[in-house]
Parts: C-alpha cells; structure tokens; sequence
C-alpha cells in the first residue's frame, strides 16, 4: 500500500507532532489522577498543568483571566452550551451561510422550541462577510452576532475586527467559532472585540481530539447549562455559577488537556505567522496547479490573503463522492467530500445541489511532493471524461 497522502487537515490535523504524543503519554503515566479533588502531590501536580494549560490557551488569544477559559469536548460542545446559556425568549440572532453545523443546528433548535429568530447573512463572491450586511440586519432586540472565523468548505478568513466594531457599536454581544482558525492565524480577542471564542484542540492547535473550550470575557450572560461535580463546596445544592466551574461538570478530559498544553507549546515555537506561511504557499502551488487542469471548478481561492490552506474543487462530469472514492484507492490521498457539514456554505457557492464538493485542506506536515502528487492525481481523474 502507498504511503498516505493526508489532506484532510481540516477535519483533524494529523499526524501531530511527536512533542504531543510523547507528552500525553508520560504525563497521564504519571497524572492519570484527578485534580482539584484532593490534596496529595500527584493530584496538585495535575492540577497545576489544568490551569497552566488555561493560562496558556488564554494567551493566545490575549484573554487576561485563565480560570475563565474552560475546557469541553470541542468547539461543537462548547458552542452549544454558549448558544442556548445566552439565548432568551425573544432574542434575535444574526449569523451566516459560513457556519458549519456546530452552529447552525443549534441555532435551528433554538428558533423551532420558539425561543429566538435568526438571520442568515450571505457572504458575497469571494466568499467574505460584509460587516455593512451585519449592521445592516440588526434589530432592536439582536441580542448576538455568530461568525465562523474561516470557512472549513472555502478557506476564507473573517473581517473579525471590522464586525466586532458593529457589534459593540450596537451593543450585542460577540461570539466566534474559532475552530478552522486557532491555531492556524493570530486572535486578539480585545482587538477584535469578541466576547465568547470557542475553540477545538485537535485542529491548527495540534492536540487530540475531545478537547475544546471557550473563553467568555467578564459580564457576558451566559448561563450554565449543565450539573454536577466540581470537587469544591459540594455541601452547595446548585450548580457553581463562577468560573471555570460554571462552564464544567465532572472530570475533566486530562489527558486531552495535556495533549492541548503540548500542542500549543509547539505551535507557540514554530510560529503561527510561520506555519501558516509555509501551508499557504503549498496552497498557492496547488491552486496554480489545478488551475491549468481543463474540467476542473475551484471556489473563493481568488487571493491567498486572508485565507486558510483549505480549497476546494469539483471535476466536471464527476460527483465530488466518486472523485474522493478514486483519490483513496487508487492515490492513496485522504480529501473530504460532499457538504462537509456546512450546507449553507455549499447553498452560496452553488454546489448544494450536486453533493457538494471535494476538499483538500493542508497542514504543517505536508510536503511539496504531496501537492504535486495530488496535482497529478486529479489530472488524470479529470483525464477520463476528456
């Protein structure tokens, strides 16, 4: 069997760095205890690289308060708990056709049971939001404002800044998912005016899966909406409402935050600035050369500013389904097809109605001759119908 040639970095980034298997082993070797609960050294010591994980994560995104970033399974976890802990009878909510499903099912539920009315706002041909379409769309009861960061279909990164200066100009609250972008670009989130960011690990951040959280700024409504253990003040019957408990019930996944701490640290060394550089300039030689390939769609891949290494493509005469089947056996090249839980993503660029599209997302360990190879790969699919 060839050698795997992995181009679905934004599904999950792998491999990881050998920084982070290593660490997750020999710490949860050593750590596999419970921390916060009890008193004795290991317990501590665990405790120790929880918050110091916070403060690190907090960091990057120049949050001041490390007990207010907690930890979830993911994005998707965290952002349906911010979702439905800030949402209230009669909120409106504005967001758009760049969300993935983490997003907007949340969102559709919360509109179905009655309780808000959202908008979604439409990115224009090169696949970016207007901040103008924002201010444009909100009303007297708007209480939030959902933005994807980067698109996971077509790669394009958000005017954050801009729309966090409608929001706080209107006076609504701020929430970004960050999950195709921490990691991978820099975020400020005072800059940026965002009040809740929610992340994934196992993405540009380098860690394992089940690992994600948020960071909410002060005075932000969120409700929490879930129960149980916190290892403090049990004698209390609710639920803790100060942070990070809040936002956290029961054990923690420490192994998964372990991972995180080492994933951070080896972005943090390598340079956001300089991995994303490196991915985009694999991008940009991927892009020129499907360009020169008759039969072959791409979308929104117009500049390499303000983008990911994500692109994606369709074969004329080809589902993207059949086309990522033939990738696999016969190449040995993973891409991901089909809507990549992003329909209105697909609905914008007019690719819903033909099952989508195949995607090719590059991260910090893909080579030269892996673009070249899945150049080539595609040319001859394209090939058969010519």
């Amino acid at each position: 069997m060839s050698k795997l040639i992995y181009l679905d970095n934004s599904a999950t980034a792998f491999p990881k760095p050998e920084e982070v298997y290593q660490f997750m082993d020999s710490f949860y070797r050593k750590h596999g205890v419970n921390p916060g609960r009890s008193g004795f050294d290991a317990a501590i010591e665990t405790e120790e690289i929880v918050h110091g994980t916070r403060a690190l994560v907090a960091g990057l995104f120049n949050a001041d308060d490390p007990n207010r970033l907690t930890f979830s399974y993911n994005a998707s976890d965290s952002l349906n708990m911010v979702l439905q802990g800030m949402a209230e009878k009669g909120d409106h909510v504005i967001t758009t056709f760049l969300e993935h499903n983490s997003v907007l099912r949340p969102l559709y539920h919360l509109d179905q049971a009655g309780i808000t009315e959202t908008t979604h706002v439409m990115f224009d041909a090169k696949g970016y939001i207007d901040p103008d379409d924002i201010k444009k769309a909100i009303k007297p009861n708007t209480k939030m404002v959902v933005v994807n960061h980067c698109s996971n279909v077509i790669g394009t990164i958000q005017p954050l800044e801009e729309i966090g200066k409608v929001c706080r100009q209107a006076g609504v609250y701020f929430v970004v998912d960050s999950s195709q972008s921490a990691g991978a670009v820099e975020i400020d989130m005072k800059t940026m005016g965002i009040d809740v960011l929610c992340f994934t690990g196992h993405k540009c951040l380098m860690g394992p899966t089940g690992i994600g959280g948020s960071y909410i700024m002060e005075d932000i409504p969120v409700r929490g909406t879930r129960f149980g253990g916190t290892g403090v003040r049990s004698a209390v019957k609710t639920h803790l409402v100060e942070f990070p408990y809040r936002m956290e019930c029961g054990t923690l996944n420490i192994v998964g935050v372990a991972g995180l701490n080492a994933g951070v640290n080896w972005v943090k060394k390598n340079g956001i600035n300089e991995l994303h550089k490196k991915e985009m300039d694999l991008w940009e030689k991927l892009r020129d050369g499907l360009r020169n390939i008759e039969g072959v769609t791409m979308y929104c891949v117009d500049s390499r500013e303000n983008h990911n290494p994500v692109l994606s493509f369709n074969i004329n005469g080809f589902d993207a389904g059949d086309v990522g089947t033939m990738l696999d056996v016969d190449y040995s090249i993973a891409s991901r097809t089909g809507l990549q839980c992003a329909p209105k993503v697909h609905e914008g660029i007019g690719t819903f109605d033909i099952h989508g599209t195949v995607r090719f997302s590059i991260g910090p360990f893909n080579t030269e001759e892996d673009i070249a190879s899945a150049i080539e790969a595609v040319r001859e699919i394209a090939a058969i119908r010519n």
